[in-house]
């Protein structure tokens, strides 16, 4: 039969889509679970309702993960109604991913807007001790910053009075002391100068970019398992092929 051999190419082709989809699922899958574990307390500086995002890539990861699959089997069956069922659900994945990208580019400004007054609200009511503080100082230390705009940021907050610019704003941990830090004019000597504003914002205007082309990249790359799944399904309706 000649449409044999193109339904056998057609299905080799959809089974290493599905087994690459099912890889991507697997990746968000586990950028999810490292998110909660290591990125949970940045989460919450970013914005107020973000700390479901890495449940939220979890959850998709499993859902594509399960219809990778499902995909694979639909194709060693030849269903022509489970293949079709795959293309929706590709569909349907499309349609998030573009609205995501879209949604992640046009709205990057409120983003900073957001991240700029949760973060301005954690140095502010600053205590060493709720999770947004420690989220602050991990902050700080890592990325070798202090305060929102600079260091002065810490004059303003409930804090400063009695125990001055916390110490995860010091670059040599050894050389700082509670009184240096309470004192306005030894303290800038001891601490770092950029805000972390500045830098996390410069850090998200850099890779926007590159951000928004691999979103849209794998978003379209669904366009690809969708035309191969109903190709697959209409050659197969169209000629009775059954496999055994």
């Amino acid at each position: 039969m000649e449409t044999k051999p193109v339904i056998t190419c057609l299905k080799t082709l959809l089974i290493v889509y599905s087994f690459v989809f099912w890889i991507t699922g697997a990746i968000l899958l586990a950028v999810g679970v490292w998110g909660k574990l290591m990125l949970g307390p940045y989460i919450s500086l970013i914005a107020d309702n973000s700390t479901n995002a890495p449940y939220v890539l979890i959850g998709t990861g499993t859902v594509i993960i399960v219809f990778g699959l499902f995909g694979c089997f639909a194709t060693c069956r030849g269903s022509p109604w489970m293949l079709k069922l795959y293309a929706m659900f590709l569909s349907l994945v499309f349609l998030a991913e573009l609205v995501a990208g879209i949604s992640g580019f046009v709205f990057r400004h409120e983003i900073k807007g957001t991240f700029r007054r949760t973060y301005t609200d954690a140095v502010l009511n600053y205590n060493a001790d709720d999770e947004a503080s420690q989220a602050v100082d991990n902050l700080q230390h890592k990325l070798r910053c202090c305060g929102v705009y600079n260091y002065t940021s810490w004059f303003a907050s409930v804090y400063y009075p009695s125990n001055g610019i916390p110490a995860s704003c010091c670059f040599n941990s050894s050389d700082c002391n509670p009184e240096d830090l309470r004192n306005a004019t030894i303290a800038p000597s001891k601490v770092y100068h950029q805000g972390c504003f500045e830098l996390v914002t410069s850090f998200m205007e850099t890779n926007m970019a590159i951000i928004a082309g691999v979103t849209f990249g794998i978003a379209f790359s669904q366009l690809i398992g969708m035309l191969l799944a109903c190709c697959l399904s209409r050659i197969i309706t169209a000629n009775q092929y059954e496999m055994v």
